[in-house]
């Protein structure tokens, strides 16, 4: 320490931190008046890592350091954003931008002749399709079971081409099951031989039963026609033989349709090409491969650029989620829109959890819409095979990390992992009026009691953050900044972390105004949040902390104004820079800042213990510490970061007010190496650098000579060992 710095007193508080042994009780901006305590800095940051969604994956789950300073680290996903469960049987189809067919569109009437040739000449098959023509010849009426958007009316289509049923009329998707067979007559076009009735309606009171077939049969049997229906996996059927649909692969379908536009080499090419291995890597339905098929045509004949075959991808994802937004409520249900926004917030977490917090969000919507009515949610009714249909999303099973270890949950993600960002954004910017009701549906979350809710919350902020940063400050994440609850703070935190890491600009920006406030709580956010951050830029996140603790030591003069916790905070921050991966860059600041004056002094001694502290596996008791790990392989590849360990642990063993915290460390580092030889050698390559004065032996030497085994036991062996490491003096 310098000889200007001020003398300290027996009264002033001690730098190094400790665990906050008392619960503080907050009124908060919501007057809730229930307890609150800062969560432990390290157990926040696993939270954060573990609960995170895969679009903020933190590059080996390492990118926020804190757990090892070893091994390569990777870099956060980024600003990337990315379906159906499909039944039975193997059978091979694709669908040709089928515009005036879809199952939401159709009427009754005749498909024109040269639409029938066109599809069945792009049609895809693997053999399967011989089998399903038999069994029409022979039944009449052939039952297609599967999801929307896989082809299903295009495959009905085709077989009734092949069998040469011509003319082919599709029946309105309303026709009641009871009057299947009155509907199957000649209309004003002439007698049909084929009939296609495409995601017939059907519901628990009107199902559809095998004597509505038998008729159907028999009428069909004077006409010398066929019959072809497709419904859905959830449709209502007793004792009906069913055919389980499944769609072709997107490349068996791709090829199949180039195939019918260009010559058989240049398909090999565009199917060959970087931007199309990228396209079928995604989870795009039938008509949107339709679609790009003809695009890469164009683009071989050098109409369109390769900017726009690549954007193609994106675009009709876009179009898609806008479409679930469009203002008809016929289409989606506003439940199921609020569903569409809690699986963007919540995706690849548990399905359940993602229904229950939707229906809170639709509680919201229908405020919005109506506040003078009562919101209603119904009990039951929505299927989840239905949801996840209309979602273009996935159920699996995953365990998910929780405090009490993993438990494996029924999971539900989007197909395209850029759907969850690109919904966010668009609810947020395109639809204004929802605002309000989404903000206080995160108000809500950030309340909540599960640390996987939270960081959900928190990782929605962030996406709203970097779309529109200023109104996502103003009505979010500064609320939550400056409530008088650590759990609102931290959520914050998150925010802005998350946020950072997805390239918001002026996120450091917003922290250095924030670590030199008058407002304490805009200070103890800052310190978290550039702990998390910190790595990415060392130099910057510790002058951050070192302003902000020469603020801090600016009240030493008085006592009851000093704010210990936030001693504690940035002794916390520092240590997890530390064991991040700009470890060794950290290292070399704090001992070039070491003397600059006495409060950046005391914060980097505090960092260095609590850093200390740590196990490379805080479950497994005999752990290497992580800084004697990091120490070890320093040595052993003559790394500079072992003499800096080495020096600092001289300066935090001589400090007067760390000595206390630096020996109790040691000591636990001891009772380690008492069961784990790895240990046991790394401290003791390590200890003989520690003495470099008859006060450091003497130190050191009492400590291993006095000290006892853990909980009372007798004095562990391995401390003699150690003893006889020490220089003599």
């Amino acid at each position: 320490m310098s000889e200007q710095q001020p003398e300290r007193t027996d009264t002033e508080p001690d730098p190094p931190p400790q665990e906050p042994d008392t619960e503080q009780t907050s009124t908060g901006a919501e007057g809730s008046g229930e307890r609150d305590q800062p969560q432990d800095v390290w157990t926040a940051r696993r939270d954060l890592v573990d609960h995170s969604p895969r679009t903020m994956d933190i590059g080996a789950r390492a990118r926020f350091g804190g757990g090892t300073v070893h091994g390569d680290q990777t870099n956060l996903a980024g600003n990337q954003i990315t379906g159906d469960v499909f039944l039975g049987g193997r059978t091979e189809v694709h669908h040709w931008a089928f515009a005036g067919l879809s199952a939401s569109s159709v009427t009754s009437g005749e498909v024109p002749q040269v639409r029938l040739e066109r599809l069945a000449a792009s049609f895809a098959d693997d053999g399967t399709m011989g089998d399903l023509l038999e069994q029409l010849r022979r039944e009449r009426v052939l039952v297609l079971a599967g999801a929307r958007f896989t082809g299903r009316q295009t495959a009905a289509l085709v077989l009734l081409h092949r069998l040469g049923a011509a003319p082919v009329h599709v029946l309105d998707r309303d026709t009641a099951p009871g009057s299947l067979a009155e509907r199957l007559t000649a209309t004003g076009a002439g007698p049909a031989r084929g009939y296609v009735l495409g995601d017939l309606a059907t519901r628990r009171g009107t199902p559809l039963r095998e004597p509505h077939l038998l008729a159907a049969r028999s009428r069909l049997v004077e006409q010398d026609a066929y019959l072809v229906i497709t419904v859905g996996p959830m449709a209502v059927l007793e004792d009906i033989p069913v055919v389980r649909w499944q769609p072709p692969t997107a490349a068996e379908v791709l090829a199949a349709h180039l195939r019918t536009l260009v010559a058989r080499q240049t398909v090999s090419e565009l199917l060959a090409l970087p931007v199309t291995a990228d396209f079928l890597g995604r989870s795009h339905r039938l008509r949107e491969i339709a679609d790009f098929a003809g695009l890469l045509c164009r683009h071989a004949a050098g109409e369109v650029t390769d900017e726009a075959v690549a954007a193609f991808s994106r675009a009709s994802l876009e179009n898609q989620v806008q479409e679930w937004f469009e203002e008809d409520e016929s289409a989606i249900h506003l439940r199921d829109k609020a569903f569409l926004v809690a699986l963007a917030a919540f995706d690849g977490g548990p399905y359940a959890l993602t229904a229950e917090l939707s229906d809170l969000l639709y509680r919201h919507l229908l405020k919005t819409e109506n506040p003078r009515l009562v919101p209603e949610v119904p009990v039951f009714g929505t299927h989840i095979d239905k949801r996840l249909q209309l979602a273009r999303a996935e159920g699996y099973d995953e365990d998910e990390n929780t405090e009490w270890g993993p438990v494996t949950q029924f999971k539900a993600r989007f197909l395209d992992e850029r759907v969850s960002l690109m919904l966010l954004r668009l609810v947020w910017t395109g639809h204004p009026s929802a605002r309000p009701a989404l903000i206080e549906w995160l108000r809500v979350l950030a309340d909540d009691g599960r640390p996987l809710v939270r960081t959900r919350a928190a990782s929605t902020v962030a996406v709203l953050a970097r779309t529109d940063l200023p109104s996502a400050m103003a009505l979010v994440i500064e609320p939550w900044a400056t409530s008088d609850l650590f759990r609102h703070r931290l959520v914050a935190v998150n925010s802005l972390t998350l946020a950072h890491l997805v390239g918001t600009p002026n996120i450091p920006r917003i922290l250095d105004g924030w670590s030199g406030s008058e407002d304490r709580r805009l200070r103890w956010v800052a310190a978290r949040a550039y702990a998390l951050i910190g790595p990415e830029m060392p130099d910057q996140a510790l002058a951050a902390l070192r302003d902000a603790a020469r603020t801090l030591y600016d009240d030493l003069d008085d006592p009851d104004a000093f704010d210990l916790e936030m001693v504690r905070e940035l002794s916390d921050a520092t240590a997890l820079l530390l064991l991040s991966p700009a470890h060794d860059q950290v290292l070399a600041e704090l001992r070039k800042h070491l003397d600059d004056d006495q409060a950046v002094h005391a914060l980097s001694l505090g960092g260095f213990v609590n850093a200390c502290r740590r196990q490379e596996d805080d479950t497994d008791p005999a752990d290497r510490p992580t800084v004697l790990a990091w120490y070890a392989d320093a040595a052993t590849a003559g790394s500079p970061a072992a003499a800096g360990i080495a020096f600092l642990w001289r300066a935090v063993l001589g400090d007067r007010y760390s000595t206390r915290y630096a020996l109790e460390a040691l000591r636990d580092w001891v009772l380690i190496a008492d069961r784990s030889p790895g240990t046991e050698w790394a401290l003791a390559a390590l200890l003989p650098q520690l003495v470099t004065t008859p006060t450091e032996h003497q130190r050191l030497s009492h400590l291993l000579r006095t000290m006892p085994g853990q909980d009372g036991a007798p004095p562990p062996r391995v401390a003699a060992r150690l003893l006889t490491t020490l220089p003599p003096q």
